[in-house]
């Protein structure tokens, strides 16, 4: 909530506090919100789970959706502008809150777009927004109806895909990750489909030291871009 007052007041219509919370965390939204002009509500907990369910710690914003989905031919205009892209592909992520997290962490490593497919993958909905923290509204985010035909263009570009896989061979941290590059996620249960694995340059796997034989994608999603962001600032 914080950085969403920070960052995007504009896109804050209301923010609706707790009466009971009182605190200097509470104090210091507040401030935020006053110094943007933003109304304040005071309303008791009941009132308040109404728009924000069980999980409010007290304060809730009434957010107006800015989020912006690309298609495919704004994704190659974007990468008209850019001469070493970073991108992060999700194939079939479904759940909101590893798409959420997924969106924060391109944020941070500076992922210029997040390419997902049109069918059995999650959209930007309400719960992605929360979970991304505002990434939701920063990160270019490109939702195409092939992801086949959007990997091979990428290809056409010069843009290498290094896929994600715990059978893969090579270790990541072993692999070139700097130049043109779309890191390519799995989903939760299944990882890459098979014609999305096959569009991949390399594959690699994150080394596990123990009994847990994967990671969850959002975290496995942040220790990749995060290795290539240390490769690409040597």
């Amino acid at each position: 909530m914080t950085e969403l007052l920070r960052q995007r007041p504009g896109a804050v219509q209301e923010l609706l506090v707790q009466d009971q919370r009182k605190d200097k965390r509470m104090q210091a939204l507040r401030d935020l919100a006053a110094n943007a002009g933003l109304r304040v509500q005071v309303v008791e907990r009941s009132e308040l789970e109404k728009f924000a369910g069980e999980g409010h710690q007290g304060v809730a914003a009434l957010v107006i959706n800015d989020s912006v989905e690309l298609g495919e031919k704004e994704l190659l205009v974007l990468l008209d502008q850019i001469s070493q892209p970073l991108l992060l592909v999700l194939d079939g992520v479904t759940d909101p809150h590893n798409l959420g997290a997924c969106l924060r962490s391109a944020d941070a490593a500076g992922v210029d777009a997040v390419i997902v497919p049109r069918d059995n993958a999650v959209g930007l909905n309400a719960t992605v927004q929360k979970v991304a923290s505002g990434a939701a509204e920063t990160v270019n985010f490109v939702v195409v109806t092939n992801l086949a035909r959007c990997l091979e263009a990428l290809k056409q570009r010069g843009i290498w895909l290094v896929g994600t896989s715990d059978k893969a061979d090579t270790a990541l941290y072993a692999q070139d990750l700097t130049g043109p590059l779309a890191i390519v996620m799995g989903s939760e249960g299944d990882g890459l489909r098979r014609l999305t694995r096959e569009a991949c340059d390399y594959l690699v796997a994150i080394p596990m030291a123990g009994e847990v034989s994967s990671l969850n994608v959002s975290v496995a999603t942040g220790v990749t871009l995060f290795e290539a962001v240390r490769q690409r600032r040597k």
